[in-house]
């Protein structure tokens, strides 16, 4: 049950998101689903038509190429095909034709992926019963520009066969007549032979008109020339004219005898086209996801809200377009915690809050991803009740309070567990002391009934019975008190100031006002609002140090990390080291036992002989001075080091710097007031900046400059946001040839085969200039005009390869 039933969707904003579906749909056939689409109950339901939204936006979002052409309705004329002798024309075939194809093209898609890719859209595909040799058959009557065939049946090729020749004979005869007639001067040498009436026929100049035998069909608008057609050419043209019709009657011969072959299928026909619309209409709602970050929540059929990150879609996309950030709220609403009071500041977002989740609401029960992250929550409510906004009624004599009051009698005498209640301004519009009284009075109903539900309030007493009363919460709009500017944030769990006094400050309205109004308020009032914005400035202050103290455990974390890797390295470079040095000493034990010995040898062999004895000892001391160890010497300094050299100048964000009596450089990441956050190697530290010297490299240093982002392409958005149809009448031949170039880029690079270019008719200039360059593209496969119904020459189908 909805209420108020004819105005809940525009006052929710669900009008938009209707809106906004049709425009992302292809076809009439998606936009009537869309008119068509109504809030549902039916679990079951809503997590069918969920989860195929789901499944299509994995599609948009992983860039395969997926049919979005040629869904035409032929829902109008496909009727026609059950009365007997009745005929579908040339043009409705061809959209029969078109549009099948794009059937089929979505139902292979479908069998080419794994059952579990996209299950439940697979699903859809196998309940297309029609046969494909159907669409074959459509193909070999009708061609590609919406035409027959010549080849649709022998009689037909025959009969257009003769009708060329015999029109080739008449062009003959009258192009012999027209010259004739000229050089007598009874036409202008430049006069052309034309068609009236379906018969070809010489313009002449009136008053020769009886020098020529034959018969007038028209005349030029000033009657000085008339369009005859002659004697010698009346049976010629009678002939034409007999094959014409015989032409024609064999085309409904053969329309006829078409549509009688469809006419076996017209069910599974209907069931297609219903099959087309649900994929144009399902290709919506997943495009609309896409474009407000939306995700599947978890279903859960009893009443509950556990919404993360919840965001007002109408506002996101807003937000995107002006370059600002939305801020995303927690809500909750569930059986311990079925009403949440929201308090705060006017302008502080209580009413948008309470919009956001009516509207995601509504959106999820009629079958639509909602802007929540994952792991979110979601229910179903039998019933949705809203007061929000002024419903005051001239024509019923209601004020204001009164069609408030209206809409808390509906929702006490129906509203019970399966009821979602929104309520904006509680209470107000009449005095606020018996306002107040009475919204207590209406809550402590609502919250026996076991409703769920969210207020929006000023009044201190219904924080108060929140606050006192298990099943109710107090959530608070937080507010920077110091700068008296709205965050936009719900706080849930403790009650919210409206911060008057504060921002009447501000305003600059007068202290003695300000004092007065205080000492009126009440000194027991005063005091508690001055106690909630205490507790929201120490909550915000610990925020900030709860926020700095985990941003300086992930430093930390981080640094503990750095030191175990380095620890780790040098242990691996150290054994590393001493392998590769107990392997070089063994070497050098080996080849230098073998030199000895092999001095030994030479010795004995020469019998002591002085030279030779002296050789063999040379040649050991040789072999003995390439083993040792040259001492450690001074040595200069790395080239490295000779590249740095010190630099005057403050230190700044960037800077190459060194600490002092170190040589290590490191360079400067953020500056504080006495200290700085420097980089050395993977190592990052906090020093004094007195102890810091700036250095400078005489190489190197671009090296050392943070390298630039480099942004990726989204297909998935590019492959949502699409569109391959593009006009560009009246626009000049340069921006027309950019912007059809910036199209062809885009089809390119997502795969697409099908391109839609309206340039007009005019002089043809720019459909040659637009052809031109199309045609410098390797990859266009064909070019040619739209079918004469559709546009004809002023548009360019471009198939690419």
């Amino acid at each position: 049950m909805l209420y108020p039933k004819d105005t809940i969707e525009e006052k929710l904003g669900f009008d938009k998101i209707r809106q906004l579906l049709k425009e992302n749909c292809i076809s009439v056939l998606g936009q009537d689903l869309v008119d068509e689409m109504q809030l549902s109950t039916d679990l079951e339901f809503i997590q069918l038509r969920i989860r195929q939204t789901d499944e299509f936006k994995k599609i948009l979002e992983s860039g395969v190429n997926f049919p979005q052409q040629h869904y035409l309705n032929v829902l109008p004329f496909l009727d026609k095909i059950l009365i007997e002798g009745a005929f579908l024309d040339e043009r409705e075939f061809d959209d029969l034709k078109l549009s099948l194809r794009t059937i089929f093209a979505c139902t292979s898609f479908f069998e080419q992926v794994t059952e579990v890719s996209y299950p439940l859209l697979r699903d859809l595909a196998l309940e297309v019963e029609v046969d494909k040799k159907l669409l074959k058959r459509l193909e070999n009557v009708i061609d590609d520009r919406g035409l027959m065939r010549d080849t649709a049946s022998s009689e037909l090729n025959m009969l257009r066969k003769e009708i060329v020749d015999e029109q080739s004979r008449l062009r003959r005869k009258v192009e012999q007549i027209l010259r004739s007639a000229q050089k007598n001067g009874f036409t202008d040498e430049e006069a052309n032979y034309t068609i009236r009436n379906g018969r070809l026929v010489i313009p002449v100049l009136a008053e020769y008109k009886r020098k020529i035998p034959g018969f007038i069909h028209d005349e030029s608008a000033t009657g000085q020339t008339v369009f005859l057609e002659p004697t010698e050419i009346l049976e010629q043209n009678n002939l034409i004219k007999e094959l014409e019709y015989r032409e024609r009657r064999e085309v409904i011969r053969i329309l006829t005898a078409l549509t009688a072959e469809l006419r076996p299928a017209h069910s599974a026909l209907k069931k297609a086209y219903g099959y087309l619309a649900l994929i144009d209409f399902i290709r919506a709602k997943a495009k609309l996801a896409v474009k407000v970050n939306a995700f599947l929540p978890e279903l859960q059929a009893k009443p509950t809200l556990q919404w993360h990150q919840a965001q007002h879609p109408l506002l996101y996309l807003s937000h995107q377009a002006q370059q600002k950030p939305t801020v995303a709220q927690d809500i909750r609403l569930v059986d311990k915690q079925r009403i949440l009071i929201i308090s705060g500041p006017n302008s502080g977002g209580k009413s948008v809050t309470l919009k956001t989740i009516g509207l995601l609401q509504y959106m999820l029960q009629c079958g639509l991803l909602i802007s929540v992250s994952e792991g979110s929550k979601a229910g179903i409510f039998r019933d949705i009740f809203i007061d929000i906004g002024d419903e005051q009624s001239l024509e019923n004599d209601l004020s204001t309070y009164s069609s408030h009051l209206r809409n808390m009698k509906y929702f006490l005498r129906f509203a019970d567990n399966r009821t979602l209640f929104l309520i904006d301004e509680f209470g107000a519009g009449t005095e606020p002391t018996a306002g107040a009284a009475i919204a207590e009075a209406i809550l402590e109903k609502l919250h026996v009934q076991k409703a769920f539900g969210v207020i929006t309030t000023h009044y201190t007493n219904l924080k108060v019975y929140a606050q006192e009363h298990e099943g109710l919460v107090n959530g608070a709009m937080r507010f920077d008190a110091a700068n008296l500017e709205p965050l936009y944030q719900l706080e849930i769990g403790k009650p919210g100031s409206s911060f008057a006094f504060e921002i009447a400050q501000k305003i600059g309205l007068p202290q003695p006002i300000l004092q007065s109004s205080r000492e009126k308020m009440g000194q027991e009032q005063v005091n508690l609002e001055k106690l909630l914005r205490e507790l929201d400035s120490e909550k915000q202050s610990l925020m900030a140090q709860n926020q700095q103290l985990t941003a300086n455990n992930q430093e930390l974390g981080q640094l503990r990390k750095s030191y175990q890797a380095l620890e780790q390295e040098l242990r691996q470079n150290k054994q590393r080291l001493m392998n590769q040095a107990k392997v070089e000493a063994q070497m050098l034990m080996k080849q230098a036992n073998q030199q000895i010995e092999q001095t030994i040898r030479q010795i004995k062999e020469n019998q002591a002989e002085k030279e030779a004895t002296k050789e063999a000892r040379k040649q050991l001391e040789t072999f003995q001075s390439k083993l040792q160890v040259e001492p450690e010497t001074p040595t200069q300094k790395p080239t490295e080091k000779e590249e740095v050299v010190l630099e005057d100048g403050e230190i700044v964000v960037g800077s190459l710097v060194r600490i002092k009596g170190q040589e290590t450089i490191g360079e400067v990441m953020t500056l504080k007031e006495k200290e700085a956050e420097i980089m050395l190697g993977e190592l990052k530290m906090t020093v004094k900046r007195k102890q810091l010297e700036k250095v400078s490299r005489k190489t190197q240093r671009e090296a050392q400059k943070s390298s630039a982002k480099v942004k990726g392409i989204n297909l998935a958005e590019k492959m949502a946001d699409f569109n391959p149809r593009l006009d560009v009448r009246g626009q000049r031949a340069e921006d027309a040839v950019k912007a059809v170039e910036d199209l062809m880029d885009t089809a390119i690079l997502l795969g697409h085969t099908e391109l839609y270019i309206v340039h007009g008719k005019g002089d043809g200039i720019l459909r040659t200039t637009l052809r031109n360059r199309l045609a410098k593209y390797k990859q266009v496969a064909s070019m040619q005009d739209e079918h004469a119904d559709r546009g004809g020459a002023g548009v360019t189908l471009v198939y690419l390869k």
